[in-house]
């Protein structure tokens, strides 16, 4: 396999975050998983082999790659108070939806079996937490994202991105927000899928 590790960032040293519990933010894919934790760091970890797909491997191969990357994924995201994943896009066209639905679901099950409270945001819910909109391109998130949450490098990575509207989304739901927003985007929280315990 090849790097699965592709990006990972820092915050800057200048800005602060502000104290609070530790949430992460979890957009899967098995070519770049977006991930982002509320102390600061975006890693995007995923299978990048363009001219051996994941999807025309032998069964074989395949699971033990997508299994690679899933430990990779879970070992990143470690033991936060809270994960918040954004659900599968049942209507996303494409090859590899069989493999992703499985990546989804044992990321899910990892973090329930590891006692991880988990938050769930559909995709429409992400983009309206960070732009105010519920529809939008994957370029206004990222803008959204580093005009709010500018302590999240996402280097311009919309995977990287995502993740950090999902993680600022679940500090917000804790009551602990990295930063203040308007109130048409925190009606996402409102109708997004929380724990039961907060």
């Amino acid at each position: 396999m090849k790097s699965i590790n592709r990006f990972e960032s820092f915050p800057e040293p200048a800005l602060e975050i502000p104290p609070g519990p530790s949430v992460v933010g979890v957009d899967t894919s098995l070519t770049a998983t977006g991930l982002a934790s509320s102390e600061g760091w975006c890693r995007v970890i995923g299978y990048e082999d363009k001219k051996n797909p994941i999807t025309k491997m032998p069964h074989a191969e395949r699971l033990f790659t997508m299994r690679r990357v899933l430990d990779a994924v879970i070992d990143a995201v470690g033991r936060p108070d809270l994960a918040v994943i954004e659900t599968a896009a049942l209507s996303r066209a494409g090859g590899g939806a069989h493999e992703r639905g499985w990546l989804w679901w044992r990321v899910y099950e990892r973090l329930t079996d590891a006692g991880i409270p988990i938050g769930f945001l559909t995709p429409n819910q992400r983009i309206l937490y960070a732009t105010g909109k519920g529809t939008g391109q994957k370029t206004a998130v990222v803008d959204g994202v580093a005009r709010r949450w500018p302590q999240w490098r996402t280097g311009g990575n919309d995977n990287a991105a995502d993740a950090v509207a999902l993680m600022a989304a679940g500090r917000d739901w804790l009551l602990a927000p990295i930063a203040d927003v308007p109130k048409t985007h925190r009606a996402a929280i409102d109708k997004a899928t929380w724990p039961e315990v907060q």
